[in-house]
């Protein structure tokens, strides 16, 4: 479920609830003006931020919602030396894929790196196993290549019963 939308309409709501008490204030009408004025000021750069905000990496230590933090498939990924790590990744539960950018580590880059070579070489994807530090084991990587599927059994002939 998107929540920015429902953001947006919180700020509108406070906006309003400011330009409402701005008019009914006693005061000169200059001030009330003023604060009608700012009042949809803060409408606008509301707005100008959320849609700012919707093509951006979200920085894993923000999210909330901790099931989308869960086991994950790693659909893209981009390393910046001594920036990020950019992860798109889609969860279980999400409608959507998600941006995300991890904090630059070497030990999850080396991680993510090792985890793409061999996914290729195996033809499956790479997982993520949770971006949240405190809740990840420390002698397990960040990121691993998921396991090939079995093979279905063979189908074994009976010769003697062909007879």
């Amino acid at each position: 479920m998107d929540l920015l939308p429902y953001f947006y309409v919180v700020t509108v709501a406070i906006a309003a609830s400011l330009a409402a008490l701005a008019i009914w204030s006693q005061g000169s009408h200059t001030l009330k003006v003023s604060a009608l004025v700012l009042a949809g000021m803060l409408m606008a750069t509301g707005y100008i931020g959320y849609v700012e905000l919707l093509g951006r990496p979200k920085a894993a230590e923000v999210e909330w919602a901790k099931e989308s933090l869960e086991e994950s498939s790693v659909i893209a990924a981009r390393l910046r030396e001594g920036k990020a790590i950019y992860l798109w990744i889609e969860a279980e539960g999400m409608e959507e894929p998600r941006a995300y950018a991890l904090p630059w580590s070497m030990e999850h880059a080396r991680s993510l790196h090792r985890a793409m070579q061999q996914a290729e070489a195996n033809g499956t994807g790479v997982r993520l196993r949770t971006m949240l530090e405190a809740e990840r084991a420390t002698d397990e990587p960040l990121f691993y290549a998921e396991p090939q599927e079995a093979l279905p059994p063979k189908a074994v002939l009976d010769l003697e019963s062909t007879h």
